[in-house]
Order: structure tokens, then sequence, then C-alpha cells
């Protein structure tokens, strides 16, 4: 039967064998059903159902515990056996036993020893599965747990190796969704060990999928092909999908592709706690003004992906250049036309002592299970943080190590693509933007051809609603007297906008953006523009992708500049 267990079960089974370990960490998604058997034999149970009545089906004993529930047994005379072993016995806090059972960890944990004792030496089979783990052996700092946590935790760690429990038919499963909530002291014992439970796969959601329509009158409200079914419900488990198909069935709404996109979406969103964003767009690479050689490079990278060639996707791309160049926009667009889920990373850090590694584990686990998708950071020189972080009890430095060790896994090339934007590459650590992570460093910078110019000025006319009395391109536009970003001339065109309505006009007339053009002021010191131009310059990969102004500037000179900056206007 075990050939037809999941492979983290096969795991846990093969490692329980070896008699050298009996205590075990489930994490993940522990909250999902567990799928048993093969063709018409399968079925799709809890967890603790299929721990209990499957995977240790054979124990004498089971035993379950939390904190809300208390002690609890998988089977009544199981529950009978344990009060009448111990009653009259009085735990270390002097409660008797034939009364009410102790919930909190540590009173309870002295109750099971003693119980688990008087059972071994009696060659009964045990299995003691925690739930929560994380509330009765939280994350804490060393020095900072209280002393019920520590003796809660002195109890596991003296259980998983004591010589009468590693010789005896006896193990410990505790159940937590992310392993980060853990004491790291628990984590760390080497007679421990961890098991992460993924997200289903297509295959495993196809086969989910199949069972749960069969028979049923599903058929008339699914209105996409199972397989395709199973396709976009990548990143969700298993009750998620039966929650969506009941749902469908009780108010006798179609599942539709648009819908299940919908639903996806909330569900991730919600799964992630909030701290993960879906960002949406009709817009492709066409929508960019500019930047002609960034679009056909990207483009590039679209036909790759979606002729299955993720071998030569780059793992991430650093994307830079000055502020209001259109950086987050030419992302979307990206996510837009190669036709995959872009998702933008929410502040996930908290004030809370353990909470900010537990947000960022369950991100990542969801990234991994929705691929393939892109990922936006927005300022990510301030949002990454760094190694040598301080301040903070290493939590910054633990969560870039975490973001470090997860983009530099090369299963995910051109599954998981990282997008970081800044202003500021130089702020960057060079470990998130060296080779094996944010490989590619495109550079963005303000138009510098008089087509450019005349492209950027249509994309924004259009984007702003701007309606001319006539046919007109400013002449400072097409002379470049002044440079624009994309952001400026946007800002430009709505006050010219604002102009006429000051007038009681819709229309804007060619004076009327002249003198709006003449006047406007970019808020921002050409010192800093500078500044972030030409750290831009030293960041691209590729040197077809500068413009003719930057592409034969010696580096050394540049380097030059940007100390003259650095000590002087910035």
């Amino acid at each position: 039967m075990i050939e037809h267990y999941p492979q983290w079960a096969k795991q846990l089974a093969k490692k329980y064998l070896s008699r050298t370990l009996s205590q075990f960490i489930l994490h993940g998604n522990i909250h999902d059903l567990v799928s048993v058997g093969a063709g018409k034999d399968k079925s799709f149970l809890r967890l603790k159902t299929f721990l209990s009545d499957d995977f240790f089906g054979a124990r004498d004993i089971v035993v379950f515990y939390d904190r809300s529930s208390g002690i609890y047994f998988r089977d009544e005379a199981s529950q009978k056996d344990f009060k009448h072993a111990l009653a009259g016995r009085d735990t270390l806090m002097g409660t008797d036993l034939a009364g009410k059972v102790p919930k909190d960890p540590v009173r309870a944990f002295s109750v099971l020893e003693q119980y688990f004792r008087l059972r071994l030496d009696q060659k009964k089979s045990i299995a003691l599965i925690i739930d929560y783990a994380e509330t009765i052996v939280p994350m804490n700092e060393a020095g900072s747990s209280g002393t019920e946590d520590r003796n809660a935790l002195v109890y596991l760690l003296r259980w998983a190796h004591d010589p009468l429990f590693l010789a005896s038919d006896f193990t410990t499963v505790m159940l937590t969704e992310n392993l980060a909530d853990l004491n790291k002291t628990l984590i760390q014992n080497p007679y421990n060990s961890e098991i992460r439970l993924p997200i289903p796969s297509e295959s495993d959601r196809l086969s989910f999928i199949r069972s749960e329509l069969t028979g049923g009158d599903y058929k008339d409200l699914v209105e996409v092909k199972q397989e395709v079914l199973a396709q976009q419900t990548a990143g969700l488990n298993f009750i998620h999908i039966r929650n969506i198909l009941s749902n469908a069935r009780e108010n006798r709404i179609p599942v539709t592709f648009d819908r299940l996109t919908e639903i996806k979406k909330e569900l991730i969103e919600a799964e992630a706690y909030g701290l993960l964003e879906f960002v949406e767009t009709d817009a492709t690479l066409d929508s960019v003004a500019g930047h002609k050689e960034v679009k056909l490079h990207l483009r590039q990278a679209v036909r790759a992906l979606k002729e299955g060639r993720n071998d030569v996707i780059p793992m991430g791309y650093l994307v830079c250049g000055p502020v209001g160049t259109g950086k987050t926009y030419l992302v979307n667009c990206f996510s837009g036309e190669v036709g995959i889920p872009m998702v933008k990373l929410k502040n996930f850090r908290s004030q809370w002592q353990g909470v900010t590694e537990g947000n960022l584990e369950k991100i990542l686990n969801l990234l991994k299970a929705m691929a393939p998708v892109a990922v936006m950071i927005d300022e990510a020189d301030a949002y990454l943080g760094n190694r040598d972080a301080s301040g903070d009890s290493g939590v910054s430095s633990r969560v870039f190590s975490q973001i470090a060790s997860f983009m530099s896994d090369t299963s995910n090339r051109g599954r998981i693509i990282w997008f970081l934007m800044t202003a500021r590459p130089d702020l960057m650590p060079v470990d998130l933007k060296r080779q094996g992570r944010a490989e590619e460093h495109l550079a963005l910078f303000p138009p510098s051809t008089k087509e450019e110019r005349i492209e950027l000025f249509e994309a924004m006319k259009l984007k702003t609603g701007l309606k001319l009395a006539e046919p007109y391109i400013p002449e400072v536009i097409e002379s470049g007297a002044k440079t624009f970003s994309g952001a400026d001339m946007e800002a430009a065109l709505t006050r010219a906008k604002f102009r006429a309505a000051a007038l009681g006009k819709v229309r804007v007339t060619p004076e009327m953006l002249d003198k709006t053009l003449e006047d406007f002021m970019p808020p921002a010191y050409p010192e800093q523009v500078e500044l972030q131009i030409l750290h831009a310059v030293l960041e691209c990969t590729s040197r077809a992708l500068l413009p003719d102004d930057y592409r034969d500037l010696e580096r050394a000179d540049i380097m030059d500049r940007l100390e003259e900056l650095k000590n002087g206007a910035v």
C-alpha cells in the first residue's frame, strides 16, 4: 500500500524504518487532503485521518494533542485505557487524572510520558500527533522563552533521543504550517527530521478534479476542460478546488475561465495572508514608449517561454534607471505579453518575533506552487535589505538569506522569474545582483532621440486622455530642449488639461500646451537624475541595451563623475 502514498509519506516511512529517528516535523500544506490509493480505490483524506487510520493504522495506540482540545485518542478503548492506567496518579502539578485531564503542554506532556513508559514496557506501539506545534514551542530568541515554552521544549527534545522511545515502536509527529514558526533549537536537533508537504502538482490536481467530477452534476457547471482546470489552479490545494466546485453546484454559477482566474486570485491572496498581490494588466510591450532594445530583449524571453525553453531564461532581472522611466510599467507589460501571472510582494515584515520569517516561508512556498509566475519587487534596494543588517535581532539578515537562497534555486529557472526594480542599483547587495540570481541587468533611460520623444508624447497623450484642438507636436519635444521622463510627461500633460479646464475648455490648444511645457519643472534635482543614470549605465549587462550617448563611455570616466556627484551635489 505504501507505493500509493504521496512522496512525503514515503519519505517519512523510510526515515522511520531506519530506526534512527522517532520524531518528525511535518510542515507546509498540512491543512489539505492527502491522496491515498490508486485507480478506483483512490481516496482523499484529511491529514490527521490519514496519519491515524492509514499510516499509523497498525499502531496499538494513536494519541492526539493540541492546546485547545488537549489529549484525545483515535478510539474510545484507548481513551479508557489511558484514564484507567493513570487513575489516581497525580501529575507534578497535583492534578488527579480521575478528574479532568490537563490541557496545558507541560502538565499534559508529564501525564503522557507516564502513560507512554507504562505501555512501551508492555511492548505496545504508539504514535503521538501534536497539532499546531508552533503554539507549544514557538520561535523565540535564546533566553526570551517563557518557563512553559522551555519546559515543553525539554520534553520534546528528551523524547527525541530517549533510549526507551527509540528502541520501541514509538513516533512523535508535530504539525505546523511554517517551519520558521517553531523554536530553532527543536528544528536543529539532530534527532528530528523535517518533511515538507507540498501544494499539489498539476497531475495531482487533475486526478482530484476527475474524482470530484465523476458521477455528479458538476459537469454542467464547469465550462472549461478538466485539463485546463487543473492547469489554471496552480497554487491551490485540494480543498480550494473542492470549494470552487461545490460553490458552482450550490449557487449554480458556472466555472468559466474568467471566473476561475478571479477566484484563484482571491484564494491565493487570502492564503498568503494578504502579503501577495496579483498585478493585472491588459497592456503588452506594444504599450511601452521607447526602450526599443530592452523591449526586443524581453520579447526574445517571451518567445523562449512560449516555446518551452525554460533552460535559457534568466533566473531574474534587475531593472534600473532614473525615477520616472517606467520600470514598473515595463514589467507589467512583460507579464501581459507573456501571459503568466505577475505578483507583487507586499510588506511581509512584522513587529512580532518569528512572524516575518513565517510569512516569507509561506509566500515562497506559494510562489513555487504557482509556477510559472513572475515576481515584482519595487524599490528592491530598500525592500530586500542585506546580509549585514543589524539592530533587529538578525531578522533582516535571515530574511535576506531566505530570499537569496530561493532565488538561486535553478529548478525554478523559467518557472519563477524575478524582477527587481530600483533607481539605485549601487545600494543593492552584490549577492542578489550576481549571476544565478538577478542575472540580466536592464537599464532604462529618458528618451534620447527625436523618435523616442515623439513616441513618448503620443503614448502619454493617450494615457492621460489629452484632447488637442488640432494635431500638434510641441517644438520642445521635437528638439529635446527639455528632458522629460515618462512620469514627467504624464504630469505635464495632466497640467495642460488642468489649464484648459480652468478656462472652461475640454480641448488643449497648441499655445496652452507650449506654455505648460515651458513652465513645467520636474521635481527632481538634475544631479540626482544624472547619478541614477550613471549607475544604470554601470549596472547594465549588455552594451547593446545602452543609448548611443552612453555606449562608448569609459568606465573610469563614469566612476570619476559619480565620485564628483557623491562628494558634491548629492
